[in-house]
């Protein structure tokens, strides 16, 4: 994974290769590492929206909607924004999409804010 942009509050962008290690018997990408792509970037967002405090945000339910199979080999891009929180609670949506813009999930999750010491 690697983070394209986190230059907005409460938007993060990143950008994942689907490579053979994350396939599952079928030949696509697996939808735990798919999931686990999509909380990175939706964390990432969530921190985003405190700046200027140490904290860290702990994910307490995600949902997940598969649209279409990641082909091995493909790169995906996943933009994640919070639509609504404060200094506790964030609530985050994130899209997934090919190179080409297809829709490949669509997910949300709550994430809650913590103060890091």
């Amino acid at each position: 994974m690697e983070c394209l942009d986190k230059s907005v509050d409460g938007r993060s962008v990143w950008k994942m290769f689907a490579d053979e290690r994350f396939e599952n018997p079928a030949g696509i990408m697996q939808g735990g590492f798919l999931t686990a792509f999509v909380d990175s970037a939706m964390g990432a967002a969530a921190v985003t929206t405190v700046r200027g405090r140490k904290v860290f945000v702990a994910n307490v339910e995600l949902k997940i909607s598969f649209m279409a199979p990641v082909l091995t080999g493909s790169d995906i891009i996943c933009t994640a924004e919070v639509v609504s929180g404060g200094s506790r609670v964030a609530f985050v949506e994130a899209t997934v999409v090919d190179a080409d813009g297809k829709m490949l999930a669509r997910a949300t999750s709550t994430y809650l804010i913590r103060e890091r010491k």
